[in-house]
């Protein structure tokens, strides 16, 4: 899958009404160790900035679940593999940070600090115009793919 398909998959999956980290995973299910429901069922709750609390994007997220589940380390015990690890997710958080000027819901959206209802906002016409959503879920999976493709030894 191309670049540009691994984001219109994403956006396409967002739009069909998964959450901003499901979109994500959904996107990359193909290459995870995982079966896709199980990878679906672990992004579920990051959404909305970790169930609509704002904080972390759930596209961040979803990015850096997939990331470990390729990446990650398998053994508590190896503390290069830890420092590994945060070393890529920083790169991958800076990355879209560079992008979009913050990896935190509330401030990509401009929104209040703190929980907001837990039942999403229905995802009419109106809610696309306003919300960048689907554009950072995009830059997501575009972040992710360029970092696979410059680390293929390791997925």
């Amino acid at each position: 899958m191309t670049k540009e398909n691994r984001r219109a998959a994403a956006e396409e999956r967002f739009a069909a009404g998964c959450n901003c980290a499901e979109a994500v995973v959904a996107a990359f299910a193909d290459l995870l160790p995982v079966d896709r429901e199980t990878a679906m069922r672990m992004a579920s709750p990051f959404g909305g900035g970790l169930g609509r609390q704002r904080e972390v994007c759930g596209a961040v997220f979803g990015m850096c679940l997939v990331a470990g589940l390729l990446y990650g380390r398998a053994d508590e015990t190896n503390g290069d593999e830890k420092a590994r690890v945060y070393a890529m997710t920083q790169a991958l958080c800076g990355a879209f940070r560079e992008r979009n000027g913050h990896i935190v819901c509330r401030d990509l959206l401009g929104l209040a600090k703190g929980p907001s209802d837990p039942v999403p906002t229905p995802r009419t016409p109106d809610f696309y115009h306003k919300r960048p959503c689907p554009a950072y879920v995009g830059d997501a999976a575009e972040i992710l793919e360029a970092y696979i493709e410059k680390h293929p030894e390791m997925a």
